[in-house]
């Protein structure tokens, strides 16, 4: 696809299982070597490429739109989706997506998720009205996997399955077909992607954190310090 220069960063969780961290903040304000776990994941994107970046936010809404304002001090533009009432992941990016300006693909990057992906090579890999997604080896708390890879063809079908890594890269048409305010897992659309023969993979090697369990937060934190 075409060049990729703007990203949905999903952080409307309440962020449950980090228990009295997030009682006061947003999971996406937690801190990691010293600054919050979205300051990670926009500079991960802006080194990207990406310099329109909307992000939904719903759990003390109020703080995070504070802290990110319009995005000047991480060199790109941010935009907060406010959701009155949790729509889900698919759902968030159906929303957020309006305030984006352009068309054609869009990253899609979990809060909580710190990692090296490279979702510029995401983007050239992601095939018109489908998405292309990043698979990791499966961590301890997920050994069933999510998804089996065929080449660079994901499929639900087979052994040696992958866990998919939270980023992920769409043509933005695919979320047309939803109605706005309608609340969706972003997997339902991996899953419709791939019955389509329209869902790419990439297996990802590199550092990979999903700070959403707290084992996980210190581990991500002893790391990137």
């Amino acid at each position: 696809m075409e060049r990729m220069d703007r990203a949905v960063i999903l952080a409307a969780g309440m962020g449950t299982r980090l228990k009295w961290m997030t009682d006061h903040r947003p999971k996406a304000l937690v801190r990691v070597a010293g600054e919050p776990a979205i300051a990670h994941v926009i500079r991960q994107l802006v080194a990207n490429g990406v310099r329109e970046i909307a992000v939904n936010a719903f759990h003390h809404a109020d703080q995070l739109a504070d802290y990110l304002g319009d995005g000047e001090k991480f060199g790109c533009h941010i935009c907060i989706s406010f959701e009155d009432a949790l729509l889900d992941s698919g759902g968030g990016v159906k929303k957020a997506l309006s305030l984006l300006p352009g068309t054609g693909p869009v990253a899609v990057y979990n809060c909580d998720v710190l990692a090296d992906i490279d979702v510029s090579r995401l983007a050239q890999m992601t095939p018109a009205g489908g998405c292309s997604i990043a698979l990791v080896d499966n961590p301890k708390h997920h050994r069933q996997g999510d998804f089996i890879l065929h080449g660079d063809d994901v499929s639900m079908n087979g052994y040696d399955r992958f866990t998919f890594a939270g980023v992920s890269v769409w043509d933005g048409a695919v979320f047309e077909q939803y109605e706005q305010g309608e609340a969706f897992s972003l997997a339902r659309s991996i899953r419709e992607a791939i019955a389509r023969n329209a869902c790419k993979g990439l297996a990802h090697h590199g550092y990979w954190f999903d700070i959403g369990r707290p084992c996980d937060l210190m581990k991500a934190k002893r790391f990137i310090a």
